[in-house]
C-alpha cells in the first residue's frame, strides 16, 4: 500500500464520496448514490484503521477484510458504536444489490443509506480529531 495515504487523505476521499452520494440521491440516481454512500463509509473506515495503525495491507485488501478489521479493531474496541458498525454492513449489502443485481431499491432505502454514511463519516472524523 502507498504509504502516502494517511488517515486524513482517506477522510478527504470519504467526504468526496459522501458529497457525491448526496448529489446522486437528490438526482434520483439510486445505484450511484448507494455506491458512493458505501465508499464514503469504506474510506472513513480505512482512515480509522490507519489512525490506529491497524491497516494491514493484506487484511484490508478486500472489502470483507477491511470490514472485519474495522469490526475487530474499532467497533469491538468501543471506538464507535456497534450500531454504526452494523450500519456499515447494511450499506455494504445495499451497495451490492445496487451494483450487481437488478433488484429494486427504493428512494427511502437510498436516503437512509446516505444518512447512515453521514453519521458514520462524522463519527470517524470525531474519532480522528480526538487522536490528534
Amino acid at each position: 500500500m502507498n504509504s502516502a495515504f494517511t488517515p486524513a487523505k482517506y477522510l478527504i476521499k470519504a467526504e468526496r464520496a459522501l458529497h457525491a452520494a448526496r448529489l446522486l440521491n437528490a438526482a434520483g440516481e439510486i445505484e450511484g448514490a448507494c455506491n458512493r454512500a458505501y465508499y464514503a463509509m469504506y474510506d472513513a473506515a480505512h482512515a480509522a484503521l490507519l489512525a490506529e495503525n491497524r491497516a494491514d495491507y493484506k487484511a484490508t485488501k478486500t472489502h470483507s477484510g477491511l470490514i472485519s478489521a474495522f469490526g475487530l479493531h474499532i467497533v469491538s474496541a468501543n471506538k464507535i458504536s456497534r450500531e454504526l458498525g452494523r450500519a456499515f454492513n447494511e450499506v455494504e449489502q445495499l451497495r451490492l444489490l445496487a451494483d450487481y443485481t437488478g433488484e429494486d431499491i427504493t428512494h427511502e432505502q437510498v436516503s437512509n443509506a446516505v444518512k447512515k454514511a453521514e453519521t458514520f463519516v462524522a463519527a470517524i472524523r470525531s474519532l480522528l480529531s480526538q487522536s490528534d
